[in-house]
């Protein structure tokens, strides 16, 4: 009996007195799926909303096809764009976009330029009076044009034929005559974007050390040699990437053109080839023949901006 005892001791000194339990412990996500939980949604958006409508839009282009009609597209090849390249009316409607971008751009340029060189000092209200020079650019440009639409009405009941009124004969059809309606599109076009010239100007000429101004005028500089050697050189840079941005915008410019001159008139004096676009599309819906068109601008706008961007790398480079 003792033995038996001591031996049921032994037996329970060796052994635990509950039985082990195996736990898992769960294992975390890592960074790298951490970060694609995050990403993937906003990816999967993007391919849904840009990706897709690109290449939806390139595949209709090379096929017969009318939004209005239930029949499937039917594959032509590269007649859409053959037929868009032989057109006399389209590069007509290309020469007026072309006419518009030079002068617009070209106007904003200068007119943001000067009056980010007058804002680049110390005075009183200075963040005053940038603000309300920003007002316009803030603005819808449907706003902007129906605001300017009253302003060039062609009658005297338009703002700007009443002050001129005692100097002109009979008002200024700015919006009916078809010699001066697209210079009214320039007007409003600059009025809402000079701005953003000036704001990317303004932060160029901020951004230059005012030690290499002080030198300068140790040796007695001029202020043309200033300019030319010190402020443009280091500008130049930025003021690129502004023309860029200006230049890509301005060939796809639809909404003033639409709510200023009701649809690109008088006649097609201002229909430029966005609105050509809009029209093809939306009124007569030949959607594959204005997908190749919005493929040709696509390639035009990008031909132009590797233009500027390897001007603006050598400006880089010598700056």
């Amino acid at each position: 009996m003792a033995s038996l005892l001591a031996a049921f001791i032994n037996n329970m000194q060796t052994t635990p007195p509950f039985p082990r339990v195996k736990t898992q412990t769960s294992r975390g996500m890592s960074d790298y799926q951490l970060k694609m939980a995050f990403i993937m949604p906003t990816m999967i958006l993007l391919i849904l909303m840009n990706i897709f409508p690109l290449l939806w839009s390139l595949y209709l282009s090379f096929h017969r096809y009318k939004a209005s009609m239930p029949t499937p597209p039917k594959f032509i090849g590269v007649r859409n764009y053959s037929r868009l390249l032989a057109d006399p009316e389209i590069w007509g409607y290309f020469q007026t976009t072309a006419y518009f971008v030079l002068l617009a751009v070209a106007a904003q340029f200068f007119i943001g330029f000067g009056l980010a060189l007058l804002l680049n000092r110390d005075f009183r209200y200075k963040g005053f009076v940038t603000t309300m020079l920003l007002l316009p650019m803030m603005l819808s440009p449907v706003v902007v044009g129906l605001f300017w639409r009253f302003i060039l009405s062609s009658d005297n009941a338009g703002l700007l034929n009443y002050f001129l009124s005692p100097f002109l004969k009979s008002p200024i059809g700015w919006t009916t005559n078809p010699k001066v309606a697209m210079l009214a599109v320039v007007i409003v076009d600059t009025w809402m974007w000079s701005p953003f010239m000036m704001l990317i100007a303004l932060a160029g000429l901020s951004a230059v050390p005012k030690s290499l101004y002080e030198a300068a005028d140790v040796d007695r500089a001029s202020a043309w040699f200033k300019f030319r050697w010190i402020t443009l050189p280091l500008v130049s840079p930025l003021l690129l990437i502004a023309l860029l941005f200006r230049t890509m915008d301005a060939f796809k410019m639809f909404d003033i053109v639409y709510v200023l001159t009701r649809e690109g008139g008088p006649g097609t004096a201002t229909e430029t080839v966005s609105m050509n676009l809009y029209k093809l599309a939306f009124r007569n819906y030949n959607t594959g023949k204005a997908c190749a068109m919005a493929y040709i601008l696509l390639i035009i706008i990008v031909a132009l901006s590797n233009i500027y961007v390897k001007y603006l790398n050598r400006v880089k480079g010598e700056a």
